[in-house]
């Protein structure tokens, strides 16, 4: 895959994302995907991973439904190398703060095989308060 390829991959999904989507977000998944993030373990509990679209549904349900109001979506680029993209939501933006992420999406034809999110102190302070409405 090229560059370009890969950003459309990452656009759909974060467009997805952004419009609570959670059948768009799936559309971006392989079918045995796998996503690792705290949240998973605290919106699921046990593991923070999802494997397939059988874990991946019920999870982004609860992620879009209970979407925090400092989830925003300021980036400035990714970083690629065909197969693997990288980008970063900083804490700070020129709107003020949001929650501060690492994302990692390995994608092979066109869909997401593997996701790894890693989350910066202002997105764990949100966890910690329970800013994802545990009802």
């Amino acid at each position: 895959m090229d560059e370009n390829e890969v950003e459309a991959v990452t656009r759909a999904w974060e467009d997805a994302l952004a419009n609570h989507d959670v059948e768009g977000l799936l559309a971006c998944y392989a079918p045995d995907a796998t996503l690792e993030s705290p949240v998973v373990a605290h919106i699921l509990g046990g593991r923070g991973v999802c494997v397939g679209h059988e874990q991946l549904r019920p999870f982004i349900t609860e992620v879009v439904a209970r979407t925090p109001n400092e989830r925003h979506y300021h980036r400035a680029g990714f970083f690629t190398d065909g197969h693997r993209a990288m980008w970063e939501y900083p804490r700070s933006t020129p709107e003020g703060e949001q929650m501060d992420f690492v994302e990692v999406m390995e994608i092979e034809d066109g869909l997401i095989r593997a996701h790894r999110v890693y989350w910066g102190w202002r997105g764990v302070q949100i966890l910690a308060n329970d800013e994802y409405h545990r009802p």
